[in-house]
């Protein structure tokens, strides 16, 4: 074998054993415009996964409690339906309008923990949207373009200037899970 082609058999067995996210690596478009899905940007990113993660485990709790609390009303309502015989109707009624009241106002402070939950990830969202704007803002500067349009907004486009993927590494690199920023208030 010759001098030539020794190494183009090395160069051939060299990439073929490269890894393949060296294969894989992508570069940043240039265009003018850019397109980006920010619901995955935020659902992958790292900051995004850390929200995700504080809410699903604040919602299991409120779960729990619910569970715990329909338990419970209904222990309350059966020992109240056992009693009804034994009592006079105005009696058993006027207990039975305080025990639908306090149900009632039960269900709406759930419903009001269930809506700040809903709040906290709205906000969440909007300040990851904040944080991320200077972010997005190197990015469209370092590929040239002029705008960054939502992908679900485009009629019709090019996939390969859609940077999601670049934005969420770009994020990550920079913000990391977000945790600790000031940018979200705490739960009211």
């Amino acid at each position: 074998m010759g001098r030539g082609a020794f190494r183009i058999s090395f160069l051939i067995g060299a990439l073929l054993s490269a890894p393949i996210a060296f294969a894989q690596q992508q570069v940043l478009p240039q265009s003018q415009v850019l397109t980006v899905d920010s619901d995955v940007m935020f659902s992958q990113s790292q900051f995004g996964i850390r929200v995700a993660q504080e809410l699903a485990a604040d919602e299991s709790i409120l779960l729990a409690e619910n569970r715990r609390i329909q338990a419970e009303l209904t222990t309350e309502e059966k020992a109240l339906t056992a009693k009804r015989s034994q009592m006079e109707a105005d009696a058993f009624r006027a207990v039975a309008e305080a025990f639908d009241a306090r149900v009632v106002q039960i269900r709406k402070e759930q419903d009001e923990k269930a809506a700040n939950l809903e709040r906290r990830r709205q906000r969440e969202q909007d300040a990851f949207i904040r944080v991320a704007s200077p972010i997005l803002t190197t990015l469209m500067r370092d590929a040239g373009a002029k705008v960054i349009l939502e992908r679900r907004d485009v009629l019709l486009g090019d996939p390969a200037v859609d940077v999601t993927s670049f934005a969420i590494m770009r994020l990550n690199q920079v913000l990391g899970d977000g945790a600790g920023q000031d940018d979200v208030p705490p739960d009211e």
